[in-house]
């Protein structure tokens, strides 16, 4: 689930599919600088910034910075030349190619490794982003142009983005601290990105918007590729470390119990595609989050920017919807330092809790409240929504075998996003049946009743933080 949905995904024969807690350590947290370095200290609390994740957040930092500027350069450099229909079919292409091949993007990525996975992806929006800004160097790019390109963008990012969540596991000892730190980062680009974007624009050219998101890029590509894993995490053999030592099951310590035996022999893509969905299918409280964010992807997430920026700037003018977008952020920096802080013995439930303070948003809104009340609702809205991020992205990363993370996250990606997608095109037609106030009173009832549905089913009201040494199934 990702930018306004439980964005930061991730993710066993029977009675094999939860490894011991030693075996569950060797994976989720590699040595620091392959096999042969020193063990970590048994007390005290690991450092979070070693090499490998300050390579990572350096990589994702500046790739995020660069993607908060594209929603603007795309509104404002499309849009002067071919209409706001020409920049919304630029960026449907986009997600939509997104949507179809994120989970052929997710068996790549469990397949050949996310990093390799990540650093092509990068290179290819180099070229992508690289040919948009010598072409509006040049003058005007022509219109097929501009979608053949955001849809290469929009590939790349399928295959970029079911690693992201997979790499946490491999470059952070603490996955909640990783997740918090840099949904602070993402928060930070979102605030500084469109703002850069839409000076750049006006001082210089959407040509320089475009040549830098591609240098932001080619740095993330660089910093991924500078990353060292543990044998074990190599595409090479993803499943297997041939030098760990044995388990006290017989087996090694690198070798994931369920997914080894079903991919020794001959591998195909429908294989792979359905032991992702088995294994997205076999915990209940996972899909039962997805089901709900596609009624909140439909309902809430998707017609609030439409809907929102239309209702604030009629009443307040287009300044106030910027500051409004601000606050969402200020909001967000502080519930991703909440989650820092907060370890919930029951993440989830303490997610959907803070989840619901995500209604000030679309209420405020819809009720036409004043200038600093709207900003009030949108930090406290952005401070939950954060708060559940960090959670969700973290249960899902913690409870998940990592040789099959990666096609996890694909299809929680895929539900999240096709159910945003789908409330972005039907807003429009919406307001023909009622006015946008009364839909984002529609919007404010579904957060609060998919809070109340999170709180009511049992496998996530009672998800613990870390799956416990004796359990023998996944929990549901």
């Amino acid at each position: 689930m990702t930018h306004a949905h439980p964005r930061t995904p991730p993710a066993h024969p029977a009675d094999q599919r939860t490894r011991p807690a030693d075996q569950r350590t060797h994976l989720a947290h590699p040595p620091a600088d392959g096999p042969t370095a020193p063990p970590t200290p048994p007390a005290g609390r690991t450092p979070l910034w070693d090499r490998r994740f300050t390579l990572y957040f350096t990589a994702r930092t500046v790739s995020l910075v660069g993607d908060a500027m594209m929603p603007v350069a795309a509104a404002l450099a499309v849009g002067a030349l071919y209409g706001i229909t020409g920049a919304g079919l630029v960026l449907g292409v986009w997600t939509g190619t997104f949507v179809l091949l994120v989970l052929f993007g997710g068996v790549l990525a469990d397949r050949f490794g996310a990093r390799r996975m990540m650093v092509l992806a990068d290179l290819v929006r180099v070229l992508t982003q690289g040919v948009l800004a010598a072409a509006f160097f040049a003058g005007p790019p022509p219109f097929w142009l501009l979608m053949a390109m955001s849809a290469v963008a929009g590939a790349a990012v399928a295959m970029f983005l079911p690693g992201v969540n997979g790499m946490i596991p491999l470059v952070a000892r603490e996955p909640q601290r990783a997740n918090a730190t840099l949904k602070v980062a993402d928060a930070l680009a979102h605030l500084t990105g469109p703002a850069l974007a839409g000076l750049l624009i006006t001082v210089t050219s959407a040509g320089t918007v475009y040549a830098i998101d591609a240098a932001t890029f080619l740095l993330s590509a660089l910093c991924l590729a500078l990353i060292r894993l543990d044998r074990s995490a190599t595409p090479e053999d993803p499943f297997t470390d041939p030098d760990a030592p044995a388990d006290a099951h017989g087996g090694r310590a690198g070798a994931d119990a369920h997914v080894a035996p079903a991919t020794a022999g001959g591998r195909s893509l429908r294989r792979d595609l359905r032991q992702g969905w088995q294994e997205f299918r076999a915990r209940t409280w996972m899909w039962s989050v997805i089901l709900i964010w596609v009624f909140y992807g439909m309902l809430l997430f998707g017609p609030l920017v439409p809907l929102s920026s239309a209702l604030i700037g009629q009443r307040l003018g287009p300044n106030a919807y910027g500051l409004a977008v601000s606050s969402l952020g200020v909001g967000t920096v502080l519930g991703g330092l909440l989650a820092l802080r907060l370890r919930p013995v029951r993440p989830l439930g303490a997610g959907a809790l803070a989840m619901a303070l995500y209604t000030a948003l679309p209420l405020g809104v819809a009720l036409g409240a004043g200038l600093p009340w709207l900003l009030a609702g949108h930090a406290v809205g952005g401070a939950g929504l954060a708060f559940w991020s960090v959670m969700w992205a973290t249960s899902v990363q913690t409870h998940t075998p990592p040789a099959v993370l990666n096609r996890v996250t694909a299809y929680e990606l895929a539900g999240s996003v096709s159910g945003i997608a789908l409330g972005q095109i039907l807003a429009g037609p919406a307001t023909t049946l009622a006015s946008p106030d009364r839909l984002l009173l529609l919007s404010a009832a579904t957060c609060l009743l998919g809070c109340a549905a999170l709180l009511t089913i049992p496998a996530i009201r009672t998800l613990h933080r870390d799956p416990e040494p004796t359990d023998t199934h996944p929990p549901r």
